[in-house]
């Protein structure tokens, strides 16, 4: 017996076959991409990026498991899916998405939909429902949007499902949000209650057009005949409600216990503090676990490795070879020929606005400092310290409101590059733990697979699962440089965030001037 998790992620879609004691006997990933078609949007393309990636990687893990363990489709006794979130896609009645689908919070589209939002129903009504104010990480505004600019779309709309929603309706026919994803729609989401709140759907969309609400590891449908002939897999199959692949890494990495902090080096940053009640903020997102009894405390920055490819793309790997080879030669250099403080040099890292703490998403990137002497290893390093410094901001903020980490595990594509993990140790004065193996966000789905399933009675027994073998340790001496860095950081941002206004309405007028959006 074994189950399937498969995580779609911004760049990239992962699938694993487990066994029931945790064995992976089976795993393939597949790429794609993200598409920008405004400053300010992200989007995915459902059926050709989600749906697909699906298909490829059950098709692929089936074949791989016939052949290493004589596995056949009646082996697999439940499918779990985690996605990038919130993201929203609109379908029809038949499952078919209406337009592509508005990603989390790197798509800032909707900023004036947060304004009205705020403004007819009150922030303190907001923040007392949902837990935490409106933002870019919002999808809520994001249906509002479509209702207002796109109303075609809006009234062929059967539902508004996220990501992993969206992959349950193809697979089953049912339509389900798990309550974590659900929180991120404020403010739609009425916390305390776990429901959808009638009130304020009111001033975004009809109730009917929202999808029926379960926790993370409850199974909500089995897979059709349908589904079992495009993906090979057995018609019957269990299939579970699934959840944000952010929440499903951290499960994945055994951070399931009151304190522990997974913090995620992904195209963005994005962490996850354990708590054991419900918090208030706002400047995080406060939410629920993947099952009851639990809470959380989540937030992110808006870049991290998205930043590090544009600066890969954009100046290194057309003289490098593979992206993996580029990647090899800057932290070559970050490491041997640049310090830490990146000589004098500090990065902004807001190239695509900000999220937690600030709320930005007019805040813009900027390397202060540049002199002549001034390096691309000391340009990338910046980056990696920028990122540092963007988390300690995020950390001291989480202080102030009597959440601590007592454990802070790593994870995420970030963590191969020791430079940067040093770093941030460095910055943020923090011990990180690396887990031995790294499966990612599809293997905190097959454990949740496997406790719908009942093989197990409590989240935290995924610890059974999971080693660690790398501990990042701080550099005290160096950690008192950057203390000093970062009371720059912060006062950067803030002498300039006018500044910061000012440029993005220039920018406005200069793509209205010129009939152009790229």
């Amino acid at each position: 017996s074994c189950v399937i998790g498969i995580d779609i992620g911004t760049y990239a879609s992962k699938g694993v076959i487990v066994q029931r004691d945790g064995t992976i006997l089976a795993s393939a990933t597949t790429a794609h991409r993200l598409e920008i078609p405004r400053p300010g949007w992200a989007e995915h393309d459902a059926e050709h990026t989600w749906w697909r990636d699906t298909v490829y990687l059950v098709k692929t893990l089936l074949q791989q498991g016939r052949e290493r363990h004589g596995l056949g489709p009646d082996d697999v006794k439940a499918v779990g899916f985690s996605t990038i979130a919130p993201a929203v896609v609109p379908i029809r009645r038949d499952g078919e998405p209406l337009r592509k689908a508005i990603l989390y919070g790197v798509d800032t589209r909707a900023s004036e939909q947060i304004a009205e939002l705020n403004a007819r129903i009150g922030e303190p009504h907001i923040l007392r429902t949902s837990s935490h104010p409106l933002s870019s990480q919002s999808a809520g505004p994001k249906i509002l949007w479509i209702k207002e600019h796109e109303p075609h779309v809006y009234n062929q709309t059967y539902k508004f499902l996220s990501g992993t929603g969206y992959l349950v309706f193809k697979l089953t026919g049912n339509d389900f949000m798990d309550y974590y994803t659900a929180a991120a729609f404020s403010p739609l989401f009425h916390m305390d209650k776990l429901t959808w709140h009638e009130s304020y759907t009111e001033f975004v969309t009809d109730l009917d057009r929202l999808p029926q609400l379960a926790w993370s590891h409850e199974i909500v449908g089995e897979i059709t005949q349908k589904a079992a002939a495009i993906t090979g897999l057995r018609a019957g199959t269990k299939v579970i409600n699934g959840t944000a692949d952010a929440l499903a890494e951290s499960i994945s990495v055994g951070a399931v216990n009151e304190g522990d902090f997974m913090l995620m080096y992904g195209s963005s940053t994005f962490f996850i503090q354990v708590v054991d009640k419900q918090l208030y903020s706002d400047k995080f997102w406060p939410s629920i676990h993947a099952v009851p009894g639990w809470h959380t405390v989540t937030g992110g920055t808006s870049t991290a490795g998205s930043l590090t490819r544009w600066f890969v793309d954009q100046w290194v790997r057309r003289d490098h070879g593979t992206l993996t080879d580029a990647y090899q030669h800057l932290t070559r250099l970050a490491s041997d020929e640049s310090v830490p403080g990146s000589r004098g040099l500090i990065a902004l890292p807001y190239f695509s606005g900000e999220r937690t703490p600030i709320h930005d998403v007019t805040a813009r990137g900027v390397f202060f400092g540049l002199t002549l002497r001034h390096t691309t290893a000391d340009m990338y390093r910046a980056i990696l310290e920028g990122v540092g410094y963007a988390i300690r901001h995020n950390m001291e903020e989480l202080n102030k409101m009597g959440v601590k980490a007592h454990r802070v595990i790593a994870i995420g594509g970030g963590t191969k590059s020791s430079v940067w993990l040093q770093s941030v140790s460095n910055i943020c004065r923090l011990q990180q733990l690396i887990p031995t193996m790294t499966f990612g966000a599809s293997y905190g789905d097959a454990f949740l697979a496997a406790l719908g399933l009942g093989w197990y009675a409590q989240l935290r027994e995924v610890s059974a699962w999971i080693d660690y073998e790398t501990v990042i340790d701080p550099d005290e001496a160096v950690s008192d440089l950057f203390d000093a860095y970062f009371t720059l950081y912060k006062r950067l941002y803030h002498e300039t965030k006018a500044l910061m206004f000012q440029l993005k309405q220039l920018e406005e007028r200069g793509v209205a001037m010129n009939g152009v959006h790229r």
